[in-house]
């Protein structure tokens, strides 16, 4: 008996020209499944398209499917009235440096707000809370998701440009550096070896990729580097670096390098799979 779906050729290509646009096959399913079409074939006609295991897409029990980001495409990326410049693109890791994410007085604007808040950037530990690093040596603060106009502004620009939900996407981050402090490299995905795995990804799932923001330009230093493809992104106000990734990712290794002069003030916004 054969248990293959019906699948029409122009359904075909869509669920082809979806994935190559780089969307996961579980957010194919999803779109699929906004658009009116049956969960069961849903699935089943991603799993046959893209050659992967039933299994592994989600069925409908209401569970928040998996989502992935898009990556912005030079040159220009439109995102309402703004247009922002794909300055740089890499593909492994997926990267991006986005030149004119934000303006300068919105940059201004995120720096008098956080400082009153700023405390010893901590890191996340094995049990899902937070500890000092000694990799990580500057301060910082945590504005709450749509916190204030500002901050939900910024939120939903990103969420527009990388087509993922505002949902998906932790409170922003903003840290400040002062000369000689840094942060040593380091992945921002969750090692699924860790004993707290499944603690810290029990809301939101697994980080699935990072956007950060320049606030200032530090008079020498501050750039971030990913060492293992030979790359530094140099700290620019107004512009960012977006890099996606998966579980394990070795090339998306990356360090806040020393502030050599000056002062450098980033904002980072974490995106994971599922709603946060």
């Amino acid at each position: 008996m054969n248990t293959r779906p019906t699948i029409s050729p122009e359904l075909r290509e869509w669920i082809l020209a979806t994935s190559r646009a780089g969307h996961a096959p579980q957010t194919v399913v999803e779109l699929m499944l906004s658009h009116g079409y049956d969960p069961r074939h849903s699935r089943s006609s991603v799993a046959e398209v893209l050659k992967v295991p039933l299994a592994t897409l989600l069925a409908d029990t209401g569970a928040p499917l998996a989502h992935r980001t898009r990556h912005p495409e030079a040159p220009l990326a439109k995102v309402g009235d703004r247009e922002v410049k794909i300055a740089l693109s890499m593909d492994k890791p997926a990267l991006r440096v986005l030149d004119g994410l934000l303006t300068g007085e919105e940059c201004d604007e995120l720096i008098a707000l956080a400082r009153p808040r700023l405390a010893r950037a901590l890191t996340v530990d094995e049990s899902g809370g937070q500890q000092v690093d000694q990799r990580r040596t500057s301060v910082g603060m945590f504005f709450k998701l749509g916190e204030l106009p500002l901050v939900a502004q910024l939120e939903q620009r990103i969420a527009e440009l990388l087509d993922i939900p505002m949902s998906h996407g932790e409170g922003l981050q903003i840290l400040h550096y002062l000369p000689g402090q840094e942060y040593q490299p380091h992945y921002d995905w969750f090692d699924p070896g860790q004993p707290g795995y499944s603690t810290i990804t029990a809301r939101g799932g697994q980080r699935i990729a990072s956007v950060v923001m320049y606030l200032n330009t530090p008079e020498a230093g501050g750039g971030t580097a990913f060492p293992e493809v030979g790359l530094t992104v140099t700290a620019l106000r107004g512009s960012a670096v977006y890099f996606a990734y998966e579980s394990g990712d070795a090339s998306s290794l990356h360090a806040g390098l020393p502030v050599l002069r000056g002062e450098k003030w980033i904002a980072t916004k974490w995106l994971r799979e599922k709603p946060y």
